[in-house]
């Protein structure tokens, strides 16, 4: 990944996590708006990722935004709605974070 994909990645993935945030507020108090400002930050997070997608290509920009989501969501769903998830998805969140490691680690050229 080079560092323009880096940077998309560091932007999609905040917008991303405020549509989720945004989207769990929605389910709490059922207020539309919440929902469509929710949507619309889906819609913009889906286009930078089309620019991730053209820097570092499909498999690699999917795969980062992903694992990248996986464990911040978490991080919020634990610190703004408590919730607590259980020691398999732990697990499997820190599998996700070593899955990540490796797709990005530097590859030897020759």
């Amino acid at each position: 990944m080079n560092s323009a994909a880096i940077l998309w990645l560091a932007g999609a993935v905040p917008v991303f996590l405020a549509a989720a945030s945004a989207t769990r507020s929605y389910v709490s108090n059922g207020l539309p708006w919440v929902l469509v400002g929710s949507l619309t930050l889906y819609c913009v997070g889906n286009l930078m990722m089309v620019k991730l997608m053209r820097e570092s290509g499909l498999g690699v920009a999917i795969s980062a935004s992903s694992v990248a989501q996986l464990i911040l969501i978490n991080v919020i769903a634990f610190a703004v709605f408590q919730e607590r998830p259980p020691v398999t998805q732990l697990i499997g969140m820190g599998l996700g974070l070593i899955g990540f490691v490796l797709m990005l680690w530097p590859q030897a050229k020759g």
